[in-house]
């Protein structure tokens, strides 16, 4: 709901009323600039996610085990494709255009989320991603539903429906690994062990070391700290795990029955860092496929702009 304001009303307190009342800020809206900045550096780098998201698992269509893993995983990079347009569409209401967010995920200076950065060598990894990336992304973003700004909070609906199919794919997978041979249980194990951590990082550091965190929540852009979804992250996958039959990587895993909550390695941030900044496994590969992509596709670009200045000419002489 979006209230209306009165025009002598202070716009800044206009828009802090409606913060505090849970209302909608909409692209017609006043805004601080600091506001507009926030939103379209985390709404440009989650529609950069899920592009650059596309192309761990693009890698294994052509490789999957059957015509019905096929066609699974190709329906499942075609929604991602899908979430990357919403958001990227969401974030154009801000202000920006699509040309400069993509260039500046092609020129390396906006980032996108790191866990994309590592390989997929197997078959499990498809599980893997499923099971723990798309979980992570359901715990993460069920909450941006409820976005202050309206057109990324309407966007998240769609996305988050679509990503529970996903991670009950990649469960489907495991389970059917598990069930299978020994070779096959060792490599969703080894799977799970490989992803395990880097998808408790997709939470973000602590938040006490989140510079963005505490703002974008008094904002109600997020609605919970990253610490607590990550809690509720591992507490979704514990029974998940004894369902599956696989062991998650961290020896110190236990209820704390004080706290109400688990307890949990310490997450190796310095990695997290370094896969952040550029130097991951993959980054460069992953960078260098999508500009590579972006170059092949200009002359669909110039056609479909070319073919538009024609239509526009053409209505013109007939008005």
């Amino acid at each position: 709901m979006t209230m209306a304001v009165s025009p002598d009303v202070d716009e800044q307190q206009a828009f802090d009323e409606l913060i505090a009342q849970d209302a909608r800020i909409e692209p017609r809206d006043w805004m601080p600039e600091a506001y507009r900045k926030t939103l379209i550096r985390q709404i440009s780098q989650h529609a950069h996610s899920e592009i650059i998201g596309m192309q761990p698992e693009g890698n294994w269509i052509t490789r999957a085990p059957s015509l019905k893993r096929k066609a699974i995983l190709m329906a499942k990079v075609q929604d991602e494709a899908g979430h990357g347009l919403y958001l990227y569409s969401a974030a154009q209401t801000l202000g920006i255009t699509r040309e400069e967010m993509t260039e500046q995920l092609i020129d390396g200076t906006a980032k996108y989320s790191s866990i994309f950065n590592y390989p997929t060598p197997t078959w499990a990894d498809m599980g893997a991603i499923g099971w723990l990336v798309d979980g992570a992304a359901i715990v993460n973003q069920v909450p941006l539903c409820r976005c202050s700004y309206g057109p990324y909070g309407r966007a998240m609906v769609r996305v988050c429906k679509e990503e529970s199919f996903h991670q009950r794919q990649g469960f489907e997978i495991l389970l059917a690994l598990m069930q299978g041979t020994d070779a096959q249980r060792a490599m969703a194990q080894d799977a799970v062990d490989r992803w395990y951590w880097p998808s408790l990082m997709m939470f973000g550091p602590p938040d006490e070391e989140s510079p963005n965190s505490a703002r974008s929540m008094a904002w109600k852009i997020k609605r919970f700290g990253n610490d607590e979804l990550r809690q509720r992250f591992v507490g979704m996958l514990v029974p998940q795990a004894e369902v599956l039959g696989v062991t998650l990587p961290d020896p110190e895993l236990a209820w704390d029955d004080d706290a109400q909550q688990w307890h949990t390695s310490a997450i190796d941030w310095d990695e997290f860092t370094e896969v952040l900044s550029g130097r991951g496994p993959m980054n460069a590969v992953r960078i260098q496929n999508r500009r590579t992509a972006h170059e092949d596709g200009a002359w669909v670009r110039e056609a479909a702009a070319e073919y538009a200045r024609k239509q526009a000419l053409r209505e013109r002489e007939v008005a």
